[in-house]
């Protein structure tokens, strides 16, 4: 099997899982204990809040774990809209955010709030001219992911933040697929809240944490317990923020390597592909865009088809998000770059890892070139 929807989930680091399970077993404590064990069991969660914000250049009291980034998003809007609708009640996000920011919208948009989805140009980026020329007076919020998790399409975080900052309005970003490849500076970005899952670097699932500047207004999402300063309540995930935290710490250590080989492979794949098969098109941006993302459109092809062909021959690759592949609509995200609702079901998601092979890659071009031809013929 070669796997190739790292966008979607990746395989947790051997080191990441080794370090996680002394806390299933012999340090099961619950870190609010009022014993000695439990007290350092809470160290340990500490020590890994402290390692995040330094990642990110914060502070620890900064960092707040979450079970991932659909609670991050979540946290974002609705501590926006408990603290600051008496500025206003305008959110401005883009046309391909997540569907945890997009299904968020929706719902605010019954709750009396006034959305304004920014469209992007045709690479997905979109343009600070026409965000700023979106900005009202009653705009408190400004919400924008840092690389799209179907066409890779990295956004300008600086201008934007830049911009937010200068209007005083709240600025977020989702960086699910973000943080552990690309370096994250939360004050040169302007970054208010930013939402990380840990699974998308070699972290478990079910885990991942929230990052809100010390000077904004926090609200809880979860009531309850007194848990991570008294604004996310429940038990916390020891064994899964242990595993995050060594998973981030491996992803940083080999943070260059680990980009220039996914580079390296999504090129030389993508330059097989373009010079051996016909009317082939890149979705989304040529270089602006993650180090392992190809999405790929191939006319007269239908994507659900090839998917499964190629998975008949041992890869696995994906038509876009992995939240939305029980629906059989287009992709918001490719839409909204201008593509039709037949090109947009022509495409594939590409997404490559830091264990994916060069070997892998020719391999994969002779299946993907096999199974288009096939497709084409019928």
């Amino acid at each position: 099997m070669i796997y190739l929807d790292h966008a979607a989930t990746t395989s947790m680091y051997t080191e990441a899982v080794r370090q996680m399970l002394p806390y299933f077993t012999r340090q099961y404590y619950n870190p609010s204990g009022g014993y000695e064990a439990g007290t350092k069991v809470h160290s340990i969660l500490e020590e890994v809040r402290g390692f995040l914000a330094q990642e990110i250049h914060a502070l620890p009291e900064e960092i707040y774990f979450t079970s991932g980034g659909t609670e991050g998003d979540n946290w974002a809007f609705f501590n926006t809209i408990r603290n600051y609708a008496w500025k206003g009640r305008h959110i401005i996000t883009t046309q391909i955010e997540h569907h945890a920011v997009l299904h968020t919208c929706h719902f605010l948009e019954t709750q009396g709030f006034d959305i304004t989805y920014l469209p992007v140009n045709n690479e997905g980026l979109v343009e600070p001219d026409v965000l700023r020329a979106a900005i009202r007076p009653d705009t408190i919020l400004i919400s924008v992911m840092a690389a799209n998790n179907e066409i890779g399409t990295l956004q300008p975080l600086e201008e934007i933040g830049a911009l937010a900052k200068e209007k005083e309005i709240l600025f977020h970003t989702d960086a699910v697929q973000f943080f552990g490849h690309i370096p994250i500076y939360v004050d040169a970005m302007h970054i208010d809240m930013m939402s990380v899952s840990a699974h998308k670097f070699g972290g478990p699932k079910g885990v991942g944490f929230f990052y809100a500047r010390r000077n904004i207004s926090m609200s809880p999402l979860l009531f309850g317990g007194s848990q991570e300063d008294n604004l996310r309540a429940g038990t916390e995930n020891v064994a899964g923020i242990v595993g995050m935290g060594e998973a981030a710490r491996i992803s940083v250590s080999h943070r260059q390597q680990h980009f220039e080989h996914e580079k390296r492979l999504r090129d030389y794949l993508g330059e097989k592909i373009f010079s051996d098969i016909p009317n082939v098109h890149l979705n989304g941006s040529v270089n602006n865009r993650l180090p392992g993302n190809l999405n790929l459109r191939f006319d007269g092809v239908e994507a659900h088809a090839l998917i499964a062909l190629l998975e008949l021959n041992g890869i696995y690759v994906s038509g876009g998000s992995a939240c939305t592949t029980s629906h059989q609509e287009p992709s918001h995200v490719l839409m909204a770059l201008g593509l039709s609702p037949v090109q947009a079901e022509s495409s594939i998601r590409i997404t490559i890892g830091y264990d994916n092979t060069i070997q892998e890659m020719n391999y994969v071009f002779r299946c993907i070139k096999k199974c288009v031809e096939q497709l084409r013929n019928l």
